[in-house]
Order: C-alpha cells, then sequence, then structure tokens
C-alpha cells in the first residue's frame, strides 16, 4: 500500500482507515510477526523430527510453510476487523461470544485428545481450538456488559459478569486448561476494576483467587502436579528445566540461525517453547527486545486509551491488551522457569492456525478501539467511571 495514494482529504474507505489507525501499533504487531516467522523457521526442523513419525520425506520447513498461509489468511481478517466501526463490532464479539462459549461446551463431549488435554474440535479440514477465538470475543462483550452501568446504576453487571465468568472458567477446567483459566479470570477482574468496582470488593475477590488456587492445588491434578513441579521440583520437569538450558545455551548473541541443538531435545520448539529456541539461535538480547516490543504495544495501547471517552471502547481495548500482554508474560515466565509449564504460546511469534487467527481477530478489535478520526478535536473533558465530566 503507497502512503502517497491517501492524502488526508480523501475520504475513501481504505483512505479514512489509513489515517485513522494506529500505525505505530500495526507496525509493531507486522514486526512482531515478521520475528515470528524467523522463530517458526529456526524450530521447524526440530518440531519435524519429533512429528514426523519417521517419515523421511517430511520437509524440514513444513511448520514454517503453513505459518505462511496461516499468516496469510489472518492478515486480512485483522485489517478487515480493525476498518469496522464500534456499532458492529460490540455486536458480531456478542455473536461470536455466544458461539465459541457453545462450542467450548462441546469440547468435553466431542473434543480430541492432544497431550493428555480435551482441548480441539475437529471440523474436517483441521482442528479448531474454541478457548483461543473465545478470548477475544469475550473481552469485548464483557467490556459492553460493564459499561451498561454507566447508563443505569440498578443494572446487575457486576454478578452477571461474574457468572458468565465462572461458567467459562468450569469449562475451561474440565478441559484442562489452567493457564488460558487465569487468563480470563484475570482480565476480568481487571476490567472490574477500570468498570469502578470498589476497592474492598476488589480486594475481596483477589483473597478470592488466592484461595481459589490453594483450593485447586489440593483437588485438581493438573494444578497440583504443576505447582509441585515449580515449587519443589517433584515429578516431571524435564520441559521446563530443557527449555531453561536451551534458552541460555546461546549465551548473549546466539549460535546463529540454524546452528542450535538444544531445541531437538524441546517437546514443542515450535509453539510452548518457541522462546527457547530463540535464545538458543538469537541470543538473550534478541529475548530482551522481544520483551520489550511486547511491553511496547501494551504501553501504546494504554496510552492512546488517556484521551479515550467512551467507556465501552477504554474498557474493551485495556481488556485486549491486558489479555495479550498476560499470555506472553506467561509464555515466557514458563520458558524462563519463573512460573509452572502452562502449554501457552507465544502469541503472533509461536506456529499455529487457532492461534494466529484468533490472535489477527483480537488484534484487528484492538486497532479498531484504538482508531482516531484527525478531523475531530478530542473534547477536552474526560469522562469518570462516576459519569461526571471534570476538565482534563
Amino acid at each position: 500500500m503507497d502512503p502517497s495514494r491517501y492524502g488526508r482529504s480523501d475520504r475513501s474507505p481504505i483512505g479514512r482507515w489509513f489515517w485513522e489507525i494506529d500505525r505505530v501499533l500495526l507496525l509493531l504487531v507486522a514486526v512482531l510477526i515478521g520475528i515470528g516467522l524467523i522463530a517458526v523457521a529456526a524450530a521447524s526442523p526440530a518440531a519435524g523430527q519429533r512429528y514426523s513419525g519417521g517419515n523421511v520425506r517430511f520437509n524440514e520447513l513444513h511448520y514454517f510453510y503453513r505459518q505462511i498461509i496461516w499468516i496469510g489468511a489472518s492478515l486480512p481478517v485483522m485489517i478487515g476487523i480493525s476498518m469496522m466501526p464500534r456499532d458492529k463490532l460490540r455486536r458480531l464479539c456478542v455473536v461470536g461470544a455466544v458461539i465459541f462459549l457453545a462450542l467450548l461446551a462441546l469440547v468435553p463431549v466431542i473434543g480430541e485428545e492432544k497431550n493428555g488435554a480435551v482441548r480441539w474440535l475437529n471440523i474436517g479440514v483441521g482442528q479448531l481450538q474454541p478457548s483461543e477465538f473465545l478470548k477475544p470475543f469475550f473481552v469485548v462483550a464483557l467490556a459492553w456488559l460493564l459499561s451498561l452501568r454507566q447508563s443505569d446504576k440498578s443494572l446487575p453487571v457486576f454478578p452477571l459478569s461474574a457468572v458468565l465468568t465462572g461458567i467459562v472458567a468450569f469449562l475451561l477446567m474440565k478441559q484442562p486448561d489452567f493457564g488460558s483459566t487465569i487468563i480470563f479470570a484475570s482480565v476480568w477482574i481487571a476490567m472490574l476494576a477500570l468498570a469502578g468496582l470498589r476497592m474492598r470488593l476488589l480486594i475481596g475477590l483477589g483473597v478470592a483467587a488466592v484461595l481459589g488456587v490453594i483450593i485447586a492445588y489440593f483437588t485438581y491434578d493438573v494444578a497440583t502436579v504443576r505447582i509441585d513441579g515449580f515449587l519443589f521440583g517433584q515429578g516431571d520437569t524435564f520441559q521446563t528445566d530443557n527449555a531453561m538450558r536451551t534458552l541460555t545455551a546461546g549465551g548473549l548473541f546466539g549460535m546463529g540461525p540454524g546452528g542450535g541443538t538444544r531445541k531437538f531435545g524441546l517437546p514443542e520448539p515450535h509453539t510452548d517453547y518457541i522462546f527457547s529456541v530463540i535464545g538458543e539461535e538469537f541470543g538473550l538480547i534478541a529475548c530482551l527486545a522481544i520483551a520489550c516490543l511486547y511491553l511496547a504495544i501494551v504501553g501504546r495501547v494504554l496510552v492512546k486509551l488517556l484521551d479515550e471517552e467512551s467507556p465501552f471502547a477504554i474498557l474493551a481495548a485495556a481488556g485486549l491488551v491486558i489479555e495479550f500482554g498476560l499470555q506472553a508474560l506467561i509464555n515466557m515466565a514458563v520458558n524462563v522457569q519463573i512460573a509452572p509449564s502452562k502449554g501457552m504460546t507465544l502469541p503472533f511469534i509461536s506456529y499455529g492456525g487457532s492461534s494466529m487467527l484468533a490472535l489477527s481477530i483480537g488484534m484487528g478489535l484492538l486497532l479498531a478501539f484504538t482508531r482516531r478520526n484527525p478531523y475531530l478535536t478530542r473534547s477536552p473533558y474526560v469522562v469518570k467511571w462516576s459519569g461526571e465530566a471534570v476538565a482534563g
């Protein structure tokens, strides 16, 4: 796309989109996707060796070529969603949340098992992970629900949001998917704080969350195994130990593209542990740069929201970027052994069709909610969550 073609006087849909979109945010995401392609190419031989079943004709760049296809399918989705108006996005996300919540409920019944977990539905042409697609739709639907309190404070939006989040958490724990459960619950609490829930209630939720983890430790086998392995080194810690050794094997500057050898011992080098592959082949400095890139995306969105006046847009964009940043943080934390293993992909870097499409939907929504009309002057007033306008 040639920027010179789209002057500020261009009122075509593409012209308006070009001047309204946060081009810095779009560039940061494009850099992440580019890094992801390089990382998947580095991890693809190790993944191919592990999952080819001894097929000597298996292309060692199989996952790299498939990732290119997924990116080609996902980018138009991201751009298309980012061009949509907010009212249509709200309706889309409410419908999407209902559909994927229903599909999530079907997973324990007709889902397929992989690596000891039942998280996928077979749709003929491939596997679909409903929880990945539910994340962005649920966040925006939750933002719409919580924003209704600004027009009618008598609406029981907080209890209703708790019920909906509880249903999602229950279905995720059945799979089991403890990591995604933590993300949904954390994003919900963060959005409640932004929506104006009283501090004592937030403290109560925090205490309840800690108690919930303790109860899960004693009653939920998956949580027991993961926490025992993390805190006490009990059970099978091969994955996290090997990931840490792989991550640090390359030193500061790495062994160079294709030079890594420890990656061939990783269980999921192209998905869960791709951050360790990056560390081995491109060095710890490259890992630090990636972490800074995620931090820049989160910071960029939060700064953009400082002059946003719509409670719904603030809640939606903040919830989406918190979910995005939290997923990246958990994946990197697992790779450096400061969090239990959770089986979670690194956004826009790990290989995966469901993951790439779902992340593109989420980022398209985020780009849409941070769009700014350059022809309009922002109001000198900001809306407080109490509903009062004060001088900005």
